[in-house]
C-alpha cells in the first residue's frame, strides 16, 4: 500500500452529491472479546481497560470483560432506540465472532438496512501480530471476510482493523478480495485513494480523536463536554465544506456512549446535525463508490504506478 502526500491547499474543490457539505458517519463498533487468552502476558482486549493492573490473558478479568459486555446487553439497544427515533442510520463494524456469540446486534443492523463492515476476527487479536507473516494475516483477513459473507449474504465492501492496528499489507489483501474502502488510515477529513498491487482502494478514515473512547474514557469528558466537542467539530467542517466537501466520522462504543447518563450527548448532537441542510448520512460504501468515479476532479493522478506493483 502507498499513497501520495497531497496537502489540502493543493487539492481541487469537490462537492458531495446534492451539494452536501459534510458526510457524517456514525460508527457503532459491535465488538466481541475472548474472556481469556492462552497467554500469561497482559491481555490487550481491543482497548485500554476500565481498571488498571491488567491481568494475564489466561486469568478471567470480569470487571473489564463485563464492562464491555454491558454494551452488548444494554448499551447498544439504547443507542439503536435513539437512532430509530431520530431516523438516523449508523455505519456499524463487527468482528466475525460477533455473528456467533452476539448475533442479535448484527441482526438488528441488517434488519434496519444499516451498513455493516468487517472488523477483524476477534477484537483482542490484532493484525500487527502478523506484520511479518503475510500468509497468516491473509488467512485471518480472508477467514473474517468469508464469515461475514456467510452470515450477511453479501461481501463486506470495506474493513476496519481491531484497534486500527493494520499492517503494510492489509490494504493490499483487501483490494485483492475486492473491497472498496479501508478505514485505518486516519490522516484526513476527505477520502482519497490508496494504491495497492491489486488496484486502488478508497481511504474512508475512521477517527480515534472524534471518538467516545478518547473523549470519555481517556480524557474524562463530561456528557456536556462530549456533546460540545462533537458539535464544534461539525460546525467547523460544515463551514469548510461549503468550499470543498468534508467527512466526519464519530467512533462510538456501546459500553461507552450507551450508558444512560451519556446518551443525551448523542441525542443533542444528532438533533443539531439534522438541523443543517448540508449534512449527509451516507454509508461508507456510497462514499467509496462515488469517490472512485470522481477522484480525478479532486486529486488528479492518484492512480500513478505503484512502486510495489
Amino acid at each position: 500500500m502507498e499513497y501520495d502526500f497531497v496537502p489540502l491547499p493543493k487539492r481541487l474543490p469537490l462537492k458531495w452529491p446534492n451539494d452536501k457539505r459534510v458526510a457524517l458517519i456514525l460508527t457503532f463498533n459491535l465488538e466481541t472479546w475472548d474472556l481469556t487468552k492462552d497467554t500469561d502476558k497482559p491481555y490487550y482486549a481491543g482497548g485500554p481497560s476500565i481498571l488498571p493492573d491488567t491481568l494475564p490473558g489466561n486469568v478471567a478479568d470480569f470487571p473489564n470483560f463485563t464492562w464491555r459486555e454491558y454494551g452488548q446487553r444494554v448499551g447498544i439497544w439504547r443507542m439503536i432506540d435513539l437512532f430509530d427515533k431520530l431516523g438516523v442510520p449508523a455505519s456499524c463494524t463487527t468482528n466475525a465472532v460477533t455473528f456467533e456469540r452476539r448475533k442479535d446486534m448484527c441482526d438488528a443492523v441488517l434488519e434496519r438496512g444499516w451498513e455493516l463492515i468487517a472488523h477483524n476476527w476477534e477484537q483482542g487479536e490484532l493484525l500487527t501480530g502478523f506484520a511479518h507473516d503475510r500468509a497468516k494475516e491473509r488467512e485471518v483477513v480472508l477467514r473474517t471476510l468469508d464469515t461475514f459473507e456467510k452470515y450477511t449474504g453479501r461481501k463486506s465492501k470495506g474493513w476496519l482493523s481491531s484497534s486500527l492496528r493494520g499492517t503494510l499489507q492489509t490494504a493490499d489483501i483487501l483490494a485483492e478480495y475486492g473491497c472498496l474502502f479501508y478505514c485505518d488510515i486516519m490522516n484526513d477529513d476527505q477520502p482519497y485513494l490508496l494504491r495497492t498491487p491489486n488496484g486502488p482502494i478508497v481511504s474512508t478514515p475512521y477517527s480515534n480523536e472524534i471518538n467516545d473512547f478518547t473523549f470519555i474514557t481517556r480524557k474524562n469528558y463530561t456528557t456536556d463536554q462530549f456533546r460540545d466537542a462533537l458539535i464544534e467539530e461539525l460546525e467547523v467542517l460544515y463551514e469548510e465544506g461549503e468550499h470543498s466537501m468534508r467527512t466526519m466520522n464519530v467512533g462510538l462504543h456501546p459500553h461507552v456512549s450507551g450508558r444512560a447518563h451519556r446518551i443525551r450527548a448523542l441525542r443533542e448532537f444528532l438533533e443539531y446535525a439534522k438541523s443543517l441542510p448540508g449534512v449527509w448520512f451516507p454509508k461508507r460504501e456510497e462514499i467509496a463508490e462515488w469517490y472512485l468515479q470522481n477522484h480525478e476532479k479532486h486529486i488528479p493522478g492518484q492512480l500513478g504506478e505503484s512502486k510495489q506493483g
